[in-house]
């Protein structure tokens, strides 16, 4: 069983918990193992013999060793089977639901006795939930779209899921000798948000034609495969625990190329460029460019061979999307895309001072290490109180410990890293904002976010934002539409009014690289450039592992097309970023 698994059986479990309405402290401590499994780069499998290993890892006690030691030897826990006994596993699928918190699947469950998705859409639509407290027609009728929205994602998964699982296989596979490389194909590469499943290339001296079947049998019989769909010559599919189907293909040097570009797709992009290699006198397949007139091969071994030979640049994997990439190849025009390295500053994060995890100094120390030269601690504003979010008074003092931070850092590193203080102000539900104007002048960054107030009709929700970006103290619209990626629809808003008014007031709209936002999404980014908008790149990270999540946000950048020049925070120092964006009041 690999990490992935266990953390999700651990965070299942504490799922469970809630519903049985047992001690907060008992399901966090799941919650936190889960988070710690999940995060470790060696497989709890390998180090299994050595408890002490086991319990070195933050979060996992002696008691929750016990716990992945019984999921290691029987793929449960004693626990889990209780819960799972008094409660169904199809509750579970109920959480994913708005609305649907513990107390409320364990009511519906009491009352109802509805424990599956389809259960509660039948009860809703027999008017059963009205009945019961707390649930009214507006609860009810987002509800049902809940279960509308959920019935159309559930067969998606997000990139940086995905990605998790395929560097798991990725690993895994690579521990049989004679495989060089194995790289993701599909939406994966081409760094779609969302992915429906994984196809893994692989190549080397162990995957040539005489050779390659004992290489499928390692393939076909991978730990973690829950039901093995088909293994052919040099080919295995499977799925995992989670239903992500995942299709290898084990594939000799020469062809190599021609398979990864035609596996990477997309479909439209395939196409164009097999139409292309006609007129030509060519023909495109995954196996090589072949001469039409007498089948020699033209190229196969490398994707830049076969785009060279029709005579184009190489085309970067996240712009195949049919969108004039073949076009600007033919001419030489494909822009110098933004790269993870171009990146010198991360302006919104944060702190233990409200729902981060770790403390100023800690953020600023994982920032350097990932080679940033500046970032903004942005923590929440009072409205959110479930964040323990900041009033005028602590947000004043906030800044002060910012300052006296960054001052010691100037001291201790030589300047190699600044700290601005900043704060992510939340747009109230008229559009004014969460602090006082004076306590905003204090800071070098205010991110304005909206938080609340999802359901506002289209114009109110644009005035709304039209109204905060007013504020002569907003330097940064945060997550401009709201969206969870597979979790919550955008909000209605005229993005198209706010990119014009943001770049008329100079304010920055934001790329939140989070992958559960990816919000400006990739197409809202390319009209930003159109209407001249600044635009930054932000992790909105809550602990320091997050601040990696950039990674996935650069991916995004990238499939609109825009380049270093495009992005503020890839200005080289704190004081050549402030100077870009709005000026202070």
């Amino acid at each position: 069983m690999d990490n992935i698994s266990i953390a999700r059986l651990l965070d299942e479990t504490a799922s469970l918990l809630e519903i049985d309405s047992a001690d907060p402290f008992r399901i966090r401590s799941y919650r936190r193992a889960a988070e710690a499994v999940e995060q470790q780069t060696t497989q709890l499998a390998t180090i299994a013999d050595d408890p002490k290993q086991l319990l070195a890892i933050a979060g996992i006690g002696k008691g929750m060793l016990a716990n992945i030691q019984a999921l290691l030897t029987t793929g449960t826990m004693p626990l889990r089977e209780e819960l799972l006994q008094k409660y169904k596993p199809t509750m579970l699928d109920l959480l994913r639901l708005p609305g649907m918190g513990p107390k409320t699947v364990a009511l519906v469950w009491s009352s109802c006795q509805v424990c599956d998705i389809d259960g509660l859409e039948a009860a809703a639509k027999a008017g059963q939930l009205t009945k019961l407290p707390r649930m009214g027609e507006k609860f009810v009728t987002k509800l049902l779209k809940g279960i509308e929205d959920h019935r159309k994602n559930s067969s998606r998964f997000r990139i940086d899921k995905a990605q998790q699982h395929a560097d798991t296989i990725i690993n895994l596979i690579r521990a049989f000798p004679g495989i060089d490389e194995i790289i993701p194909a599909g939406s994966l590469r081409r760094g779609r948000e969302t992915v429906g499943d994984l196809d893994l290339l692989a190549t080397g001296p162990a995957c040539e034609p005489d050779v390659v079947s004992a290489a499928v049998e390692h393939v076909a019989s991978l730990p973690l495969i829950d039901k093995l769909i088909a293994k052919g010559q040099n080919k295995v599919s499977f799925t995992l625990r989670n239903n992500l189907q995942v299709d290898v293909r084990l594939l000799p040097r020469a062809s190599y190329g021609a398979a990864l570009q035609y596996f990477t797709g997309s479909k439209m992009h395939n196409v164009a460029l097999r139409q292309r290699a006609i007129k030509r006198g060519l023909t495109l397949s995954e196996y090589a460019l072949l001469r039409l007139e007498d089948n020699v091969i033209v190229a196969a071994a490398s994707e830049a061979e076969i785009y060279n030979a029709l005579d184009l640049d190489y085309i970067p994997p996240e712009l195949r999307e049919n969108g004039g990439e073949l076009e600007a190849a033919a001419t030489h025009t494909l822009p110098q895309l933004i790269t993870l390295a171009d990146i010198r500053g991360d302006l919104h994060m944060h702190t233990e001072a409200t729902d981060g995890r770790d403390t100023i100094r800690q953020m600023a120390e994982a920032a350097l290490a990932r080679g940033l030269a500046y970032i903004a601690i942005t923590d929440h504003s009072k409205n959110l109180a479930m964040t323990n979010g900041l009033d005028d008074t602590r947000a004043l003092a906030h800044i002060k410990r910012i300052r006296e931070i960054d001052a010691q850092f100037q001291q201790e590193l030589e300047g190699k890293i600044r700290i601005l203080p900043g704060i992510e102000v939340d747009i109230l539900g008229d559009g004014a904002l969460d602090l006082d104007g004076s306590t905003l002048a204090q800071m070098d960054i205010v991110v304005a976010s909206v938080h609340s107030h999802f359901n506002q009709p289209a114009e109110e929700m644009t005035a709304r934002v039209l109204r905060a970006l007013e504020s002569p103290h907003v330097r940064i619209l945060g997550h401009p539409t709201g969206r969870k990626v597979l979790g919550r629809e955008a909000y209605a808003i005229n993005i198209d009014a706010i990119l014009k008014s943001a770049a008329q007031k100079g304010v920055a709209v934001e790329h939140n690289a989070s992958p559960a936002r990816a919000d400006l999404n990739d197409l809202h980014l390319r009209l930003a450039k159109k209407h001249n908008c600044k635009i930054v790149i932000n992790t909105d990270a809550h602990a320091t592992e997050e601040l990696d999540q950039m990674r996935y946000g650069i991916t995004q950048l990238r499939r609109a097309w825009l380049t270093p020049a495009d992005i503020l925070n890839t200005q080289p120092t704190a004081e050549a970023l402030l100077q870009q964006l709005r000026p202070k009041p």
